[in-house]
């Protein structure tokens, strides 16, 4: 109904309005836009040859509103362009951030499993702050700008009732699909505070700006189509007998009869070699891995006259995945209507609404945490085919159904008097989730489970800003600009499971009752004691006055100050608002070095610096000591009740919220200089930036005997340094029969902790994965806290013996066959003091090269994209070798998922521990199991034919034909000995869980008429 609700009122507007021509109308982004001769913007990247697009919108001037051109912004925002969507809109991808991965200088892309419609995380200029949970990560992502509507993600307070954080609750789908990149006018990476600052708070980890394609004056149809499959890789399977052997070495090592004293790690499973079911053939990779179809269809048609005009676009994206039978369907449509009723008024509506469908995994791990049940494990899923195939049968009694439904939308008024300009906007961003689940009683010890979930998202803004140019000469000119935002934020779930349903026919919907009713939902299927019922929201609203002066003097000099003041309901009332001054300044030095030269197109140096506060997307901290409903019974972390009675307690789990917390801000500084030469044969760009995260909030463990964790302080500190680097250069020019354009874009990135609250050097810090790590000043908030190993203790007589005393491992002496640590200390006892910080899982150096060769009419495409300086701990590995603490325990880092039959790594290079000692030899965090998880990816190789003149003689309608085809992740360079380094999530941790990231093999097709 909200769906409808939005589209009907967004549909009045455009019956009687009138637009800005195309969304970069939007006067958010209005002193940013291109010009002739290429204004390049602060912060985003320039790749590949020049990618100017020929604007097939120029007959529309007249009625759409646009900012002068060469004012003093553009001029002052100098040293960047945007990405070309028109490459990227090749790729058969489905989401933002696959779009931006090694497309971008200075973003880097995490994309941690090729399962269709999952989420994925980017992070601009590096990690802000330790990432140690979901809220981490969605508090360190940049704002996303789709046609002047800043987007609102899927917030992660859902993780709170959770009591494994694998997946949120819901249908966890990745929502920056809603950008559909062939109908992609322009893609922005905005970076510096020069750059951002009109974004506020909100667009202090960067900004990505989305600008769609705008309607015409004259008839315009597009179609833009993609077919193909995805292919697996060649995978290794194992069975039964090959895990029985690799067992059977440690027992032949340290057991003398081939066994364990008591051993339970044993399982039965393994014992009897004439169980077919594990002993014999492992294919059950021919029912997981499949090659699976992807298309996407797109069709847009403009029309209109100086007075009217619309544009209208529709599309359809499959995905497939080639694990699991996983799948997404995707739907989008987006109307944009323009209408000028008066030569200095304009009004425009916009409506993109998307509807994605997703068949998800069918994992043990994911499942049970889903149902906070955890079963029998002592037999996991048969390799055999067969058996494999029963038991995927059951879930045809069941459902998982998942869907998400989003739609974003503006009504604009805009007033041009020449010099003095004023827009007000009116932004909606919506989306809704919904997850309907049942698992049949058959899948988990006669008891059956169901699930319903609905969840939204909600972000409304009101925006507002009036420029006014003044020029007293011809050398001295003034830009002023003054704005304010209103923007209210609203998430809102309901969720409901229960246990043990009378039979698996039934299959009601949770959150549905009749309060007519008093039996609706009762015994006659679920018992009320078994069914749990959750109602969360959380809401901020943000405010923000803002004034901007920009001065270009003897058009070479430009400068500029700005000055907002932000008030969020998310801080606490003694600190509502935050006031932000930035600067920046730029020196043409083309023109006042080079203005003669024919070789120098351009040369512009810019610097900028600046404080902006950094928002705060949690309420909790608003209002200080609090009350919440915690119970804890049946292994849940939270519920609301038992029988209809809850119990309000502070939150001793979460930390103590005092007063006087305080807005955490960023310090920027950016210096940087860009230039085109050799005829606009060259361009390079170099930035380098450095980027101060402060007076952050964290949770720091206090006394006891107060009953909280710890307390929330404000006071840690990151600073990440670093420098972005583009260069493109036009080998041979495209005019030529044979052309040639290459380009590269780096991001070397250094992150340090500078501060810890209450002036602490160091703080172990546990994950949302249970890792723990230490956060420790000086060092870097990605590095891994790990004990260092030098071989193996191979007889009793090698352990160490100081003063008469055997070295320990935390009070235990250590024995023939346990690992031998590094005593950093010389204390001859391993501790945590002997843990070091090691590695990064971010990369230090990450980007892209590509290159586009044509011949004719023929183009070739090759794009790599790589990661360097980022190492993994090979958690899959560990678990592996650790068999012996984990077999047989009701734990969920006990379960094996089918693919556990699959050999991955190379065993060889680990040495063969006393897996019965109670050191923990084959434990994670140690560097036995960090590897090195750089890696050079060729992800596209495309090779397509300009059909333009051919079809122009059947039709002379048409002024674009060109069909292509591709293949997608065709190779990886790597050192790392698991499946792919690239599949892994922002822990840096290997879990084996990452799905294949595919080969793809499309053609395609582009039509304008």
């Amino acid at each position: 109904m909200r769906i409808i609700a939005i589209i009907t009122f967004l549909g009045v507007l455009c019956t009687t309005t009138y637009s800005f021509g195309d969304p970069a109308m939007n006067a958010r982004v209005s002193n940013r836009t291109k010009t002739k001769g290429g204004i390049h913007l602060r912060g985003a990247a320039r790749v590949g040859r020049d990618t100017t697009r020929k604007d097939t919108a120029k007959d529309d001037t007249s009625v759409a509103i646009r900012p002068p051109k060469n004012t003093i912004a553009k001029r002052l925002l100098s040293g960047t362009n945007s990405v070309d969507p028109d490459r990227m809109s090749k790729l058969p991808v489905t989401s933002l951030q696959q779009y931006l991965k090694g497309n971008a200088a200075g973003v880097y892309v995490n994309e941690p499993t090729g399962e269709p419609g999952t989420i994925q995380t980017m992070f601009i200029h590096g990690a802000s702050q330790p990432l140690l949970s979901a809220r981490e990560i969605y508090a360190t992502q940049p704002l996303v700008v789709l046609d002047g509507v800043e987007l609102i993600g899927d917030h992660p307070y859902a993780f709170d009732i959770q009591q494994y954080q694998y997946d949120r609750i819901g249908p966890a789908t990745n929502l920056l699909q809603n950008v559909n990149m062939a109908n992609v006018e322009s893609v922005q990476v905005l970076k510096g505070l020069d750059a951002t600052a009109i974004y506020g708070p909100k667009g202090a980890n960067g900004v990505i700006v989305i600008t769609s394609k705008g309607a015409s004056s004259k008839r315009r149809i597009t179609f833009d189509s993609y077919a193909g499959v995805v292919t697996p890789n060649a995978v290794t399977t194992i069975n039964g007998d090959f895990e029985n052997k690799f067992r059977q070495q440690f027992y032949n090592k340290y057991a003398a009869n081939g066994s364990f004293t008591g051993d339970d790690s044993y399982p039965l499973f393994l014992s009897d070699s004439l169980n077919n079911a594990f002993y014999g053939p492992s294919n059950w990779s021919d029912l997981y891995y499949k090659s699976k179809a992807v298309y996407s269809v797109n069709a847009s048609i403009s029309g209109g006259d100086d007075r009217a005009n619309f544009n209208f676009e529709l599309g359809d994206t499959k995905s497939g995945g080639v694990g699991d039978n996983t799948s997404e369907d995707k739907y989008n449509a987006r109307f944009l209507l323009n209408m000028k009723p008066l030569s200095w008024f304009t009004f425009s509506a916009m409506v993109n609404a998307n509807r994605i469908l997703r068949d998800r995994n069918k994992n043990v791990r994911d499942r049970l945490a889903q149902m906070n049940y955890i079963p029998d494990l002592s037999t996991p899923l048969a390799p055999n085919k067969d058996n494999y195939a029963d038991y995927l049968a059951q879930f045809r009694n069941g459902f998982d159904k998942n869907t998400n439904n989003l739609v974003n939308g503006y009504a604009k008024f805009a007033i041009d008097l020449g010099k003095f300009k004023f827009v007000t906007t009116y932004n909606i961003d919506y989306n809704e989730g919904y997850r309907n689940i049942f698992y049949p009683s058959s899948l988990l010890e006669t008891v059956n489970y169901a699930s319903d979930y609905f969840g939204y998202n909600d972000r409304t803004t009101l925006d507002n800003i009036a420029t006014y140019e003044y020029a007293p000469n011809k050398d001295n000119k003034f830009e002023f600009t003054v704005g304010n935002m209103f923007q209210y934020d609203f998430s809102r779930y309901t969720y409901a499971y229960a246990y043990k349903g009378s039979n698996d026919f039934i299959k009601i919907n949770l959150l549905n009752s009749d309060p007519n009713q008093g039996n609706y939902l009762t015994s006659q299927n679920y018992q009320s004691e078994l069914i749990y019922k959750f109602l969360d929201h959380t809401r901020n609203n943000q405010i923000a006055f803002y004034g901007k002066v920009d001065y270009l003097l003897d058009d070479k000099y430009t400068f500029s100050a700005t000055l907002r003041a932000d008030g969020a309901s998310t801080q606490q009332p003694t600190d509502r608002w935050f006031y932000s001054p930035i600067f920046s300044a730029g020196w043409d030095l083309r023109k006042e070095f080079f203005d003669s030269s024919s070789s120098v197109s351009d040369l512009s140096l810019h610097a900028s610096a600046g404080r902006m506060g950094k928002y705060e997307y949690f309420d909790n901290y608003s209002q200080g000591p609090q009350y919440t409903a915690f119970i804890g019974f049946t292994g849940n972390l939270i519920s609301p009740g038992y029988d209809g009675l809850a119990t309000l307690t502070r939150p001793y789990t979460e930390g103590y919220v005092p007063y006087n917390l305080k807005w955490a801000y960023t310090d920027q500084a950016s210096l940087g200089i860009n230039g085109t030469f050799l005829n606009k044969r060259l361009f390079l760009s170099v930035d380098g930036y450095y980027k101060h995260d402060k007076n952050m909030l964290l949770n720091v463990p206090s006394a006891a005997e107060y009953g909280y964790t710890g307390v929330i302080q404000n006071g840690m500190a990151v600073r990440n340094t670093g420098v972005d680097a583009s260069l493109s250069v036009v080998v041979f020019p495209h005019e030529n029969t044979f052309s040639w354009t290459t380009s590269i874009n780096a991001n070397f990135n250094h992150n340090v902790l500078t501060a810890l609250p209450d002036g602490l050097s160091q703080i172990m810090v546990t994950g949302a994965d249970g890792n723990e790590r230490l956060l420790q000043v000086g060092k870097s908030v990605d590095s891994y806290w790990l004990l260092t190993n030098n071989g193996i203790y191979n007889t009793d007589a090698e352990v160490p013996v100081v003063g008469g005393k055997t070295m320990t491992y935390n009070g235990i002496t250590m024995k023939a066959g346990d690992p031998k640590w590094k005593d950093v200390n010389g204390d001859n006892q391993i501790t945590d003091a002997d843990r070091t910080l090691q590695g990064h899982a971010l990369p230090t150096v990450s980007g892209g090269w590509s290159n586009t060769v044509g011949y004719k009419k023929w183009s070739l495409s090759v794009d790599f994209y790589y990661n360097l300086g980022r190492q993994l701990l090979n958690q899959e590995m560990a678990n592996r070798f650790d068999f012996y603490n984990r077999e047989g325990l009701n734990d969920i880092s006990s379960v094996k998922e089918i693919f556990f039959w699959e050999k991955r790594g190379d065993y060889s290079k680990y040495p063969i521990y006393n897996p019965a000692s109670a050191v923990s030899p084959y434990q994670v965090n140690q560097s036995l199991f960090l590897e090195n998880g750089s890696f050079i990816k060729l992800r596209t190789l495309s090779l397509g034919y300009d059909l333009t003149d051919i079809m122009k003689k059947k039709s002379p309608n048409v002024s674009k034909f060109y069909v292509y085809g591709s293949v997608n992740n065709l190779f990886t360079l790597t050192k790392y000995s698991g499946p792919d380094p690239e599949l892994v999530d922002y822990t840096g941790y290997d879990t084996g869980y990452g799905m294949q990231i595919p080969k793809t093999f499309t053609v395609g097709v582009k039509v304008d008429f």
